[in-house]
């Protein structure tokens, strides 16, 4: 992907609500490149589920376009819902149906010729091939999250959604699916993932959207994100335990922890100069000795925490 790649998701002014007066999504606009990976990163509640189900036709708006591909998915749903695919959080399949039966009638929802070659491809990308025969009621719960996967890739979708994909499910199909979305976007597959396990968004996403009560706080190249709003700790190990930092430290931001053993400081990656040199020449002047000296990045996690309840402390202040 470029960063002169074309949307091929549009979402412009979305509002959905509900009767009771609820309002899921509350004027999201949102374009989505193809052939990236969108990670959509939000708190339970947030909207993330709303705004895939309208994006994929699934929930009408009640406002505003969505369009996927150049198709309005109100006024042209057969043309956008071709394009697209969809993994549910919801383990919605027919029990009694076999595997290949399943992921073959799903294709045939969509008017595509039987290709027996590429089912069988997706079969084996998801280690499932040796259950083609069985049926559904038969697999585990990460068997079926699997066919869930193979069901949506049967009609070869432009853009697929993933919601919670890896919600409770073994390591072994976390890596499997992640192999799988890495061909797919080889392919030029456009992706978009809404997930709990943050570290998994920050390692494979091109760019990280952030909903909060129906609103996108902001979308965002990954490694973009992570040094405009990401901090570093330098982690200062001391020769003798302190029970208090010194007056003349009180400048800067420090914090003792480690049963008094660990000084750390907390800078800036934006900034011009770290401010370490100038820390350490002061802590030798209160006579301070350092040990040893670490640093750290801080996570996504820690940066989609400070989005989410930036607002909530703002509100406090007031």
């Amino acid at each position: 992907m470029t960063a002169a790649a074309a949307d091929i998701v549009t979402v412009t002014d979305l509002v959905k609500s509900y009767e009771g007066g609820f309002t899921a999504l509350k004027g999201v606009d949102l374009s989505i490149r193809e052939g990236e990976i969108l990670a959509l990163l939000g708190p339970n509640g947030a909207g993330k589920t709303t705004l895939i189900s309208t994006i994929c036709g699934l929930s009408t708006p009640t406002s505003g376009t969505v369009t996927v591909g150049g198709h309005d998915v109100v006024t042209d749903y057969r043309a956008s819902r071709s394009l697209v695919g969809l993994v549910p959080q919801e383990l919605t399949l027919e029990p009694f149906e076999t595997v290949m039966a399943t992921v073959s009638f799903s294709r045939g929802l969509f008017g595509k010729p039987r290709d027996p070659a590429y089912l069988e491809k997706i079969l084996r990308d998801l280690s499932l091939w040796d259950k083609k025969d069985n049926k559904i009621i038969t697999l585990s719960g990460g068997m079926k999250r699997r066919v869930l996967i193979a069901k949506a890739l049967s009609h070869e979708p432009r853009v697929l959604f993933l919601d919670e994909p890896t919600a409770g499910v073994d390591v072994e199909l976390r890596r499997d699916m992640w192999r799988v979305v890495e061909d797919l976007k080889a392919a030029g597959v456009t992706i978009i993932l809404t997930t709990h396990y943050i570290e998994e968004a920050e390692a494979i996403a091109d760019r990280i959207g952030v909903i909060n009560k129906g609103e996108i706080l902001l979308v965002e190249e990954t490694a973009g994100l992570m040094a405009r709003m990401g901090r570093k700790e330098a982690v200062i190990d001391i020769a003798e335990p302190l029970t208090a930092l010194p007056e003349s430290l009180a400048a800067y931001d420090l914090t003792l922890t480690g049963g008094g053993c660990q000084i750390v400081y907390t800078y800036d990656t934006q900034a011009e100069r770290t401010g370490i040199r100038r820390v350490l020449n002061d802590l030798d002047a209160a006579g301070i000795t350092m040990r040893d000296l670490s640093t750290r990045q801080s996570s996504l996690e820690e940066v989609f925490v400070s989005l989410v309840h930036a607002p909530e402390a703002e509100e406090a202040a007031q």
